[in-house]
């Protein structure tokens, strides 16, 4: 699998990733989770994602891959407020205790990049969450800091000394972070990790959506409609169903700063498919320019801001 390194941190990672929000949130056999992601470590993505705020997602990864720690590069977000803990938000308290107890579940003595999780602009210029990170960070609990969120915030975010990575939502349907995050980020050498780059399928019919990506996927779908794009206008046969999910990930992994593209699944045989697709390297430059033009023509406003 291709390898690209993020940024200024020097990390060296696969450019596929592993999301794990779909095994907290849909709450799968964490055995078959475990599973399928020491499948993908055998095959070279050594990438993986997490969140405080994915429930049990933290202890899921220390009690099964902690034996694999020195595989993957680990990177989590934290900043909302936490329970048992009369802190607010992105106070330094909760930015703290949160890496404290990142590191007691994820059963590690560090977590490679730890990000403050879609705090809006004003809050991330307030200070204080990101100064509590970058003590974490001097003390050695974390190695590299950064912002996970969009638009301009995540802007901001990679114009700082500070932020070594961002993570940002990037995908056929969902580009305003093209222009502006990703030029930031070349500027600055800041790693970027793409969040959603299948766009939560939005090809698929909408009452297919599970949980908590509906709401994401209602605006995907809305948008996706919009493009008015086939996969034959890109050079690409079979169904649509088939052909997108490729096309999405190719198209995401090709645009100029992106190092990485967090793909969640509970399904080994997809996981697999996106190491494929991946595999096939940069969408050729003719259809990036078509999906490009057919997404400014849908939001000649430049209404479609990144979603948080």
């Amino acid at each position: 699998m291709e390898h690209r390194t993020l940024g200024k941190t020097g990390l060296d990672v696969s450019v596929v990733g592993f999301g794990c929000a779909p095994a907290a949130f849909l709450k799968s056999d964490q055995e078959q989770a475990a599973n399928l992601i020491e499948a993908l470590l055998d095959q070279g993505m050594n990438l993986i994602d997490t969140a405080t705020s994915y429930p049990g997602s933290h202890e899921f990864l220390g009690q099964y891959l902690s034996k694999r720690r020195k595989d993957y590069v680990l990177v989590s977000k934290l900043g909302q407020r936490l329970g048992g803990l009369d802190a607010p938000p992105w106070s330094a308290e909760v930015v703290r205790v949160s890496v404290e107890r990142a590191l007691m579940a994820l059963r590690t003595d560090r977590i490679d990049v730890m990000l403050l999780h879609s705090c809006d602009l004003k809050t991330l210029q307030n200070g204080e969450a990101m100064g509590a990170l970058v003590k974490a960070r001097d003390s050695g609990k974390v190695k590299h800091i950064g912002y996970s969120g969009d638009n301009d915030a995540a802007t901001w975010a990679a114009q700082q000394a500070d932020v070594a990575v961002i993570e940002t939502s990037i995908s056929v349907v969902d580009q305003a972070n093209i222009s502006g995050v990703l030029s930031e980020a070349i500027k600055h050498n800041v790693g970027v990790i793409a969040k959603r780059p299948i766009a939560n399928a939005a090809w698929r019919d909408i009452n297919s959506q599970e949980g908590m990506y509906r709401n994401y996927a209602a605006t995907y779908t809305d948008r996706f409609v919009k493009l008015g794009l086939q996969p034959a206008d890109l050079g690409f046969s079979g169904a649509p169903n088939e052909a997108w999910p490729e096309i999405a990930l190719r198209f995401t992994l090709s645009q100029p700063g992106v190092t990485a593209a967090i793909v969640g699944t509970t399904k080994l045989a997809n996981a697999e498919k996106n190491l494929d697709h991946a595999a096939k390297g940069p969408l050729p430059v003719a259809a990036i320019e078509k999906i490009r033009a057919a997404f400014k023509q849908a939001d000649p406003q430049g209404q479609w801001t990144g979603q948080t």
